[in-house]
């Protein structure tokens, strides 16, 4: 079954939509003005075939003689969200990637970028001509913030409307069709960010057809989805489906589940469990795997455990853990969530198993959270320095480049690509854009706009920062979070970005960097603010010391054998730093004096 308008070539296109409470539908054929009457099914599906139709008609659903709505799995809205829908030929397009096998999330590297902001452009095109820029960095595979269509033309994606419907300002269904392609061409995997926790506020007509919403649950961006009530049967599956779409159509290698935590479900069978065996089963039919990652902030492994060992059978998760232990190290942050983390054995132990928290007591959240992810593998967790949500919910969008020294920038690199787990950039991050990404919307409804630059003053109280926000309904606070790419060869910002495709070239070089495995990894604190990270496979052993104090640091690797290879010192002047004064070759009882924030990779070598 396929929900919306499917064109099946020729003149003919099926309408398919769930309306099972209505007692009449019909969709309404625009520019022929024919008024065709749908035929339902014990489910409250409600479908006809038409003949006579063409790619590009507008139409709309008339529900029991009286409201008209455009279709809530629609393919596209070139006119809006409060527009008719348009009939889309997916079969019209030209596909160049017959070569492409899949990604990999075994040795991904994961470049998250937001499509109206990465360019001047601001649309899926746009982005076409930077891709070859992103695989000569290191980057395996980029990941578009969601795109499903929206108010307005800016927005940062999480109040799309029409899940099904690639956002008209950024090119529509044969923009993004046409960035998929290119990625593939170059070598790059897509993943794109979906929600499915909530739906947008303005033009949200999913209740118009059916009991889409419940008031059991809620969430803090509005109405909880119904998918354990009565009548969830077609929630689920207008969602199922929907993650079937991207991959099937958009030939889209993972999808990134927003906030899975906000999905509530307590079926026997969760959502999340449904929608791995159905992606899996898509994953066979098109012979190529196809990934779902989680962002999760409930430390809990099940998300990712095999569906045999009970676990839902997703494939990677985001963590948090890192990303807030590593913040509060470099910036001193201790507001908000941050106050569960500060330590610099934090780092430490998300280093050796993705989650700080695994049980025991949690300040900010006032209980008992979190359960080791005893059995995972390193590459289920995506790691991170920044993304778009730790940038753009500050009240000014700072960057870590506005937060943190230089050597602090680098340090961070250092901290994020040494890690076994899979690591996230976020665009810009590799060259240290000091430009803002801040939160902005397009909404047309006056009492949104209001109620949207409140709700942002009140999050922010929590962190006690000073001073007003911009205006999210503005444009300039949207130009203001463009990249400006002029900076990405420049001085101290092309040392960065050199630094970024060492330590990705590294990454992939040395087999034991490359290969991930908790057991074969050791992360202590080997003296006052400084980290010792060790990792081995075979006869590769590398070894790490990352000082995170505003001060140098003495301190000795204290590892088995001798003669170990200085790989990289951020320090030193290549890397626009203050120099390096550790040799060349040290012994393991030698000590080292390392450069405030800074790092030094070794590698173990035979004499």
């Amino acid at each position: 079954m396929k929900i919306g308008a499917h064109y099946k070539g020729g003149d003919n296109c099926e309408f398919t939509v769930w309306a099972p409470r209505h007692q009449e539908v019909a969709v309404n054929l625009l520019s022929q003005r024919r008024l065709i009457p749908l035929e339902r099914d014990e489910r409250g599906y409600w479908r006809a075939e038409v003949n006579g139709i063409t790619p590009g008609e507008f139409y709309v659903y008339r529900l029991d003689n009286c409201l008209e709505r455009p279709d809530p799995a629609s393919n596209y809205q070139p006119e809006g969200i409060h527009a008719p829908s348009q009939i889309v030929d997916h079969h019209s397009f030209i596909w160049d990637d017959y070569d492409w096998r899949g990604a990999s999330l075994a040795d991904a590297v994961i470049y998250e970028l937001h499509v109206g902001t990465f360019t001047p452009e601001g649309a899926f095109e746009g982005i076409i001509p930077r891709l070859q820029e992103l695989k000569n960095l290191g980057v395996s595979a980029i990941e578009l913030m969601p795109v499903a269509q929206f108010p307005g033309a800016r927005n940062w994606g999480y109040d799309g409307v029409y899940p099904y419907a690639p956002q008209n300002s950024y090119g529509g269904p044969d923009g993004l069709k046409r960035l998929v392609n290119a990625c593939h061409q170059v070598g790059l995997g897509i993943i794109l960010d979906v929600v499915y926790n909530h739906l947008g506020p303005e033009g949200n007509y999913l209740r118009n057809f059916g009991p889409y919403f419940t008031g059991k649950y809620h969430t803090p961006w509005g109405e909880a989805l119904n998918f354990d009530g009565i009548d969830s049967d077609g929630v689920r599956q207008f969602f199922i489906q929907n993650a079937l779409y991207w991959f099937r159509e958009y030939r889209l290698d993972a999808l990134r589940l927003d906030a899975v935590h906000a999905i509530y479900d307590a079926s026997a069978k969760h959502f999340l469990q449904e929608l791995a065996e159905r992606v899996a089963e898509l994953s066979v039919e098109l012979g190529r795997k196809l990934y779902l990652i989680a962002e999760s902030d409930l430390n809990d492994p099940r998300l990712i455990r095999p569906i045999e060992q009970g676990g839902f059978g997703l494939d990677a998760q985001w963590s948090d853990d890192f990303h807030h232990s590593l913040r509060t190290l470099l910036t001193g942050e201790r507001r908000g969530y941050y106050q569960d983390f500060g330590g610099i054995g934090d780092l430490a132990k998300s280093y050796k198993q993705a989650f700080v928290y695994t049980g025991q007591y949690s300040e900010h959240r006032k209980r008992n959270f979190g359960e080791p992810p005893d059995g995972c593998s390193p590459r289920q967790f995506i790691v991170f320095a920044q993304n778009h949500d730790q940038i753009g919910n500050r009240m000014l969008g700072e960057r870590l480049s506005n937060l943190v020294s230089f050597e602090a920038l680098k340090l961070a690199a250092g901290a994020v690509l040494l890690s076994p787990s899979v690591p996230l950039l976020f665009m810009g991050e590799e060259y240290g854009e000091d430009r803002p990404f801040l939160y902005f919307v397009g909404h047309s409804d006056p009492y949104l706009q209001t109620a949207v630059r409140e709700g942002r003053k009140a999050e922010f109280r929590a962190f006690e920062w000073q001073g007003e926000p911009p205006d999210p309904n503005e444009v300039s606070t949207f130009e203001a979070s463009k990249l400006d790419w002029t900076k990405r060869n420049e001085e101290r910002h092309g040392a960065l970005l050199r630094l970024y495709r060492r330590l990705i070239d590294l990454r992939r070089q040395i087999p034991a960097l490359k290969e991930p495995d908790w057991s074969s990894l050791e992360a202590r604190e080997q003296s006052a603010g400084v980290i010792l990270l060790s990792r081995h496979f075979g006869e590769s052993e590398i070894a790490a010391l990352l000082n995170f104090t505003n001060d140098a640091a003495r301190c000795r690797l204290e590892l088995d054998g001798d003669h170990w290879v200085k790989v990289l010192d951020s320090a030193g002047e290549e890397w626009d730093g203050p120099g390096s004064s550790i040799s060349e070759t040290i012994e393991s009882d030698q000590e080292v004096a390392l450069s405030a924030r800074s790092f030094v990779l070794f590698e173990r070598r035979a004499e």
